[in-house]
């Protein structure tokens, strides 16, 4: 990993990422806080030869005083002999100071760094680094989705919502600072818990996650597109048919076994919500607040079904909601227990409040135009197995088409961005598509086994007139007999 050499005495500093065409990417191998991890590795390292070479500086100005009696013998080689040593000593010091110095650089940079982080966590949820009315209007105005940008819009409004309930509430009681001391307090803001107590307001309990179960409907044998916007695609077909389906791809992969590719596809709306399709909207809450609690189950079992053994390497695909919930099984130790999931591939999908267990690769890609992706307020994390691409492109929603929730959204845009990736020589994209290919490689698809998952039904609350006797409310016979007033 190269790095910037200070002219100035300024602190080194990460190498910032070239441009490519419309993508802007994140993290990686060539993210900054991965560049940062590989520059305290060596600041680390650099500590071990300082102390070496103090060790040695130490040793030559001892051997420089053991010559000291030589030059009563020999006065001229004496001397000779004491300032050769005494100069390697300085030689010796001044290495061990300039690599000490060095080492100071890279661990000042990265506090400058993590301290330019933080307060611009601050300032953004305090309302001073994006204002919230220019955030809404230029999210709101013409219709969301619609200008470049939104997904950055989206996230800010969201990531300030403390801000501005508090803004509302010190506005009533006369506390005008009141959003600017709950957002700098409130820390980001908590979407699971805010889906939770929705869930659980009356008339909304249909939004609770229920148990799902999955149920096989057919193998088919045939070619299938495995590349990143093969996968996508065929994701889109699963949203076509509405009916909460998923596929699990059988694919003789690099290895002796075969992997094994999961899809799953968007929302799709419910008449009403909450009803017997798990992908529906009250499938947000299961995703986002739940931790796809209840769908990971009915993905293990259609595993299983399909006829993937316990060990087997997984890939998880899914678009929109069915990203944030293949994002969860990266986090769900009873999957990972069970299957190996090597690579998680999402689009459009809210996923940045997701941590998923070490050494598992993911590339989210987002579009500039997409605010759905800014719906949790948390980015994506910059880390080495997680990188993210924003696609810059202006799109549009194509004629006679509804727009939905913008041209962004759609799923051919993501998969017209995936192929985009697959041509990047960016380290990131080359590295991420490289553990892709490592899992499946160019191995045929043998077999596609479509699901069809249900949420069971909600348990109604019996009339009181099918309680038995006992259980009924009794109405008091007279005034006396209904207690104290």
């Amino acid at each position: 990993m190269a790095e910037i050499w200070p002219q100035n005495g300024t602190a080194l500093r990460p190498v910032e990422r070239p441009p490519d065409g419309n993508l802007r990417v994140r993290g990686g191998i060539g993210g900054i806080r991965f560049q940062f991890e590989e520059l305290l590795a060596g600041a680390n390292a650099l500590d071990g030869a300082v102390r070496q070479l103090a060790a040695i500086a130490a040793e030559a100005d001892a051997v420089r005083h053991a010559l000291f009696p030589s030059q009563m013998e020999a006065y001229d080689s004496g001397s000779r002999a004491i300032i050769a040593v005494g100069e390697s000593g300085d030689a010796v010091v001044r290495a061990c100071d300039s690599i000490g110095h060095t080492r100071d650089q890279v661990r000042a940079s990265y506090r400058e760094y993590e301290y330019t982080e933080a307060m611009n966590a601050i300032r953004l949820r305090t309302g001073f680094l994006y204002p919230v009315p220019q955030e809404g209007v230029g999210l709101f105005s013409g219709g969301s989705g619609t200008h470049l940008g939104d997904v950055d819009r989206a996230e800010h409004l969201v990531a300030q919502v403390p801000l501005i309930v508090g803004t509302l509430l010190g506005s009533v009681i006369g506390v005008p600072m009141l959003g600017q001391l709950a957002g700098a307090l409130a820390g980001k803001t908590d979407v699971r818990t805010i889906l939770k107590t929705v869930a659980g307001l009356p008339g909304l309990e249909f939004l609770k996650p229920r148990a799902v179960a999955a149920e096989k409907l057919e193998t088919s044998v045939g070619p299938v597109d495995t590349s990143p916007a093969g996968l996508l695609r065929r994701t889109g077909e699963l949203h076509g048919a509405g009916q909460g389906e998923i596929a699990v791809i059988k694919v003789e992969g690099a290895g002796s076994k075969p992997a094994w590719v999961v899809l799953v596809p968007g929302t799709q709306p419910g008449h009403p919500p909450g009803g017997s399709n798990p992908i529906d909207e009250g499938g947000i809450v299961d995703a986002l607040g739940y931790d796809s609690a209840h769908l990971a189950p009915a993905i293990m079992a259609a595993l299983r079904e399909a006829g993937a053994d316990a060990g087997d390497m997984v890939v998880a695909v899914g678009h929109s909601q069915g990203g944030a919930h293949v994002m969860n099984l990266a986090a769900n130790k009873a999957f990972l227990a069970t299957y190996d999931l090597k690579y998680v591939l999402t689009a459009g999908s809210p996923v940045g409040g997701i941590t998923p267990a070490p050494g598992i690769s993911s590339l989210h890609l987002e579009h500039s135009q997409d605010w759905v992706p800014g719906t949790d307020g948390v980015p994506n994390p910059d880390t080495r197995d997680r990188v993210t691409v924003t696609l810059e492109n202006p799109v549009r929603t194509p004629d006679g088409e509804s727009p939905g929730l913008g041209p962004g959204h759609r799923l051919e845009t993501y998969a017209e961005g995936a192929e985009l990736v697959e041509a990047s020589r960016d380290p990131s994209l080359l590295a991420s598509t490289a553990v892709l290919a490592g899992v499946i490689g160019k191995g045929k698809a043998t077999a596609v086994t479509r699901f069809k998952l249900t949420r069971e039904p909600m348990q109604q609350r019996p009339r009181p007139s099918q309680l038995p006797e006992q259980d009924r409310p009794r109405i008091p016979a007279n005034r006396s007999m209904a207690g104290p007033r």
